[in-house]
């Protein structure tokens, strides 16, 4: 009887040892791969940031590089592109990526940052990630559920090399696709897949976190009030973002149906707004205007209103990026001016706003609390803690994306199995 136990363990330990090697293999050479294509990816946005920042005049090229990127797409047959959805619907064994979108989203990402489009950065990396993902396990020979697990590797490879939050990267692939359930056999993968990359872009010097050390205040009296109702506008700002986006695709594909026309017309729409505020805080990913909001706690009044129409012209008219680092702009610069309305430190109230906003547009309470951590550290995690569970009850059932299921309602132990709204 003993010395069956011990085959049978034996059988058992070997197995699952073999799983965890290949899992750590495979995980490794994902983030190897994923994380030098995105620290290659990052450099290049960054130079195209700084490029564009000293040499005003490219931004009058916007309507042209939005021409290039609707010819890109054109002539690798994809015009139906359904951008970080796509990266969803193959978790969800819809869809398939095609290698090809790993080239394509890298080049026009990096043409709309060149040129002044307002996007964000992470929605490109996660359709990098999950474009490299995905074919690393069709090389492996991997089947569906196998090569979902490398996808999300690959998401959480890029999210981290990207934007130096590992530990958010790894929740963040886990808990995007399907609001309530994660998918916890991905973890392991994940998580060593995440490290590689960032370490890996951290070797080759890349500065993630902008951010300088807050000082929070207590938590207690009439700060808990005001961050309550910071929270609460910014989960409705969410909303007004995400309705914004989509009002805003619907009406320029009903009246301006050629894409060609479509985009030349709105890169045009955003130089001359661009001439006329006479300012390019609301071009590229607004990085710098993020950095002042939550380290000084200044920001123009309106700025969260301008970054909203700026980035909706430009992503729904064709042009490719984020919509999370604008989300973070519009958190950030609203609640700058929000504090230094109220009399609350506005700085505070800036790194709060921002991840509220973020919660309220991914729907990903536990991504928001990590990076949160790994942003602003841990002294502030009570006003996160409220930020996040406040954001994510109010901003209702609105989503960034189409293909993000709610598995399990937000206000009642019910299973609900629906679709985000737009």
């Amino acid at each position: 009887m003993i010395r069956k136990f011990i085959r049978a363990y034996s059988r058992k330990a070997l197995h699952q040892t073999q799983r965890f090697l290949k899992w750590i293999l495979v995980a490794g050479v994902t983030g190897l791969f994923v994380g030098s294509v995105s620290t290659l990816f990052t450099f290049l946005l960054n130079s195209a940031t700084t490029f564009r920042q000293e040499h005003d005049w490219i931004l009058y090229f916007l309507p042209l590089a939005g021409i290039v990127t609707v010819f890109l797409y054109s002539i690798f047959k994809y015009k139906n592109d359904k951008g970080t959805n796509l990266v969803l619907s193959t978790i969800h064994a819809k869809d398939e990526m095609p290698f090809r979108m790993a080239p394509l989203i890298f080049i026009t990402t990096i043409l709309t940052h060149l040129f002044g489009g307002s996007a964000g950065r992470e929605g490109a990396a996660l359709q990098l990630g999950g474009s490299l993902g995905n074919q690393h396990g069709r090389w492996l020979r991997f089947d569906d559920d196998d090569k979902r697990v490398v996808v999300l590797c690959g998401m959480s490879a890029a999210f981290s090399a990207v934007f130096g939050t590992p530990m958010a990267a790894v929740v963040f692939s886990l808990e995007v696709g399907s609001v309530g359930v994660m998918y916890y056999a991905a973890l392991l993968p994940c998580v060593f897949s995440s490290l590689v990359a960032s370490y890996f872009s951290s070797f080759f010097g890349l500065k993630k976190n902008i951010f300088h050390e807050l000082v929070f205040p207590p938590l207690g009296g009439m700060n808990v009030l005001w961050t309550l109702l910071l929270t609460v506008i910014c989960a409705l700002l969410s909303i007004a973002f995400i309705m914004c986006l989509h009002f805003t695709g619907d009406l320029m594909r009903k009246y301006l149906k050629n894409p060609y026309i479509r985009i030349w017309l709105s890169g045009s729409v955003i130089v001359i707004f661009s001439l006329l505020l006479q300012t390019r805080d609301y071009n590229g990913a607004g990085m710098d205007v993020i950095a002042n909001a939550v380290n000084y706690g200044r920001a123009v009044p309106y700025a969260f209103l301008l970054k909203m129409i700026f980035t909706a012209i430009t992503i729904e008219s064709g042009f490719r990026g984020g919509e999370i680092v604008p989300a973070f702009f519009i958190g950030a610069t609203f609640g700058a001016f929000y504090g230094s309305l109220v009399g609350f430190s506005p700085q505070v109230c800036a790194a709060v706003g921002l991840i509220a906003m973020f919660c309220g547009v991914t729907n990903c309470p536990i991504t928001s609390l990590l990076i949160s951590f790994e942003l602003f550290g841990d002294g502030g995690i009570p006003f996160f803690l409220i930020a996040v569970a406040v954001s994510y009850f109010m901003s209702g059932y609105y989503g960034l994306y189409a293909d993000q299921t709610i598995v399990y309602s937000k206000y009642r132990a019910r299973f609900l199995n629906r679709k985000t709204k737009q």
